[in-house]
């Protein structure tokens, strides 16, 4: 065999070999996809999916790699799942998170509840700013005569009183879950307490005289029927701790420009655009990243 064969073998020998090498190292090269998605998670709550769908892409326009995931279905364990690093960012409330952290805490107004939460949060765990404008703390409905009758147009009114009504209670299916210390009312000890299934049957039981105050899980936007021939009590002296959406984040895990993005957030969430965007997932079985987007596009963030 010529010199001239025995070199055009030997390069096919090597050529063999090298094929299988090179066609491994093109699918390496090609399943590098860059950084893991930062995950935000969401509990199963259609305020958490919308506002998790929210936070994602506002995230996702400071170009980060994000995706939303079902998170746990309860507190607890989404900030375990915070602790361990598979969610960094998930949506909760200030007032709900504060009572079930510190028991004890009194503060009332935003800042004093921001004050006492970072001082109680799990290390390892910062929050964003909470949606001051945004306020799903509950609300207490009377009848407009009952109101009118007794002199009564706030909260803090309502307390001379307190011991002589029976009081309904609700939760409004939707919103993030409120521990019971979170719709305590300073200065207000009903005479008596009946929880209802849901806000329809507090209004019917308000209406009826079963009870002369209701204590609704959150805003009156998700009264059904509305509130004519009802009066919802403002709340000036914060006699009910606030309930601000706010994002709780795994520290270290985003960068400046990233925490801005979602402080940005907070400050253009108001209760009714909220409350619009919960009932349409909720009622409608409306899509909350369309929705996200469509606010996001809205208040150009």
């Amino acid at each position: 065999m010529s010199r001239a064969m025995v070199l055009a073998a030997s390069m096919r020998v090597v050529a063999r070999v090298l094929v299988p090498v090179l066609a491994v190292l093109t699918v390496s090269c090609g399943s590098d996809t860059g950084p893991e998605p930062l995950v935000v998670g969401a509990q199963p709550s259609a305020e958490s999916r919308v506002l998790a769908e929210i936070y994602a892409q506002a995230l996702a326009r400071t170009g980060a790699a994000v995706r939303v995931e079902p998170g746990p279905g309860s507190r607890s364990g989404m900030l375990a799942a915070l602790d361990a690093g598979t969610v960094v960012v998930a949506p909760d409330h200030n007032g709900a998170l504060l009572a079930d952290l510190n028991i004890g805490a009194e503060a009332v107004t935003t800042k004093a509840v921001t004050r006492e939460l970072n001082g109680s949060l799990p290390q390892g765990t910062v929050t964003s700013d909470p949606a001051d404008g945004a306020d799903l703390e509950p609300r207490i409905v009377l009848t407009a005569a009952v109101a009118e009758q007794r002199g009564i147009d706030s909260v803090e009114q309502l307390s001379a009183w307190c011991a002589t009504m029976a009081a309904g209670i609700a939760a409004v299916p939707g919103l993030v879950e409120l521990p019971e210390a979170a719709g305590r009312i300073s200065g207000c000890e009903f005479a008596s307490t009946e929880v209802f299934q849901g806000p329809g049957e507090l209004r019917l039981a308000l209406l009826e005289g079963r009870v002369q105050a209701a204590v609704l899980g959150g805003p009156a936007e998700f009264l059904p029927g509305g509130i004519d021939g009802l009066k919802v009590l403002a709340d000036p002296e914060d006699a009910i701790r606030p309930e601000n959406p706010l994002a709780l984040v795994r520290k270290g895990e985003l960068d400046d420009r990233q925490l801005e993005k979602l402080n940005y957030v907070a400050g253009e969430l108001t209760t009714d655009e909220l409350a619009i965007l919960v009932l349409r997932v909720r009622d409608e079985a409306a899509d909350p990243g369309e929705l996200a987007r469509d606010w996001l596009d809205a208040h150009g963030l």
